[in-house]
């Protein structure tokens, strides 16, 4: 499953993304300086899109997973047949990574893939967030569901990715989550060995 992502988008390309949307960004925190970052890991912290309960979006630091009842963290979350009411997040990406078996049995580390949309456009991972789940600190996990065409050869689940279309549809629950947490179709994401 995904434990690595990647987050290079600059800010502004995220506030004009949501302005295109006609959904307000803000930063209750205060503007954040986020720098470009390739490998972003369980347990770190990272942006992520919560609704603000005034159809506005609002972006927060938080903590990549909480501890789950076996005291692993949980990380990912299926989505399969699931309803999400309430906890709806997008977790701001332009890649994500699989790590694979090397084919070289002599290979001390598995083989690592970068997935980036084909057409370089940028996009979310549907998330859940718990306010004070780990530790007090707040913290979100990842949707998986089925792989799609493209995922299929390197895993046998997927994150969900969201493009900007559906960002305030999953956000605000105006849609149903049959028809948002989807894979894509053939030929929707880029593949590269790093």
């Amino acid at each position: 499953m995904c434990n690595d992502y990647r987050y290079r988008m600059p800010l502004e390309q995220l506030i004009d993304e949501f302005a295109q949307l006609k959904i307000p960004l803000r930063f209750p925190a205060g503007r954040p300086n986020l720098e470009p970052r390739d490998d972003i890991r369980i347990s770190e912290r990272a942006p992520v899109i919560l609704p603000d309960g005034e159809g506005a979006a609002a972006l927060a630091m938080a903590r990549w997973s909480w501890p789950g009842s076996s005291g692993k963290p949980v990380f990912n979350f299926r989505s399969d047949g699931r309803r999400f009411a309430s906890g709806r997040c997008l977790i701001p990406a332009d890649g994500f990574y699989e790590f694979t078996t090397p084919a070289d049995p002599a290979a001390k580390r598995k083989d690592k893939w970068l997935f980036t949309l084909s057409d370089g456009g940028p996009f979310a991972i549907a998330g859940l967030w718990r306010a004070g789940a780990a530790k007090g600190e707040d913290a979100w996990t990842m949707l998986t569901g089925p792989p799609g065409p493209d995922i299929a050869p390197y895993h046998d689940r997927q994150i969900v990715l969201l493009r900007p279309a559906d960002w305030g549809g999953w956000l605000f629950g105006q849609d149903n989550e049959a028809d948002v947490l989807k894979t894509l179709p053939a030929g929707t994401l880029r593949v590269e060995k790093v």
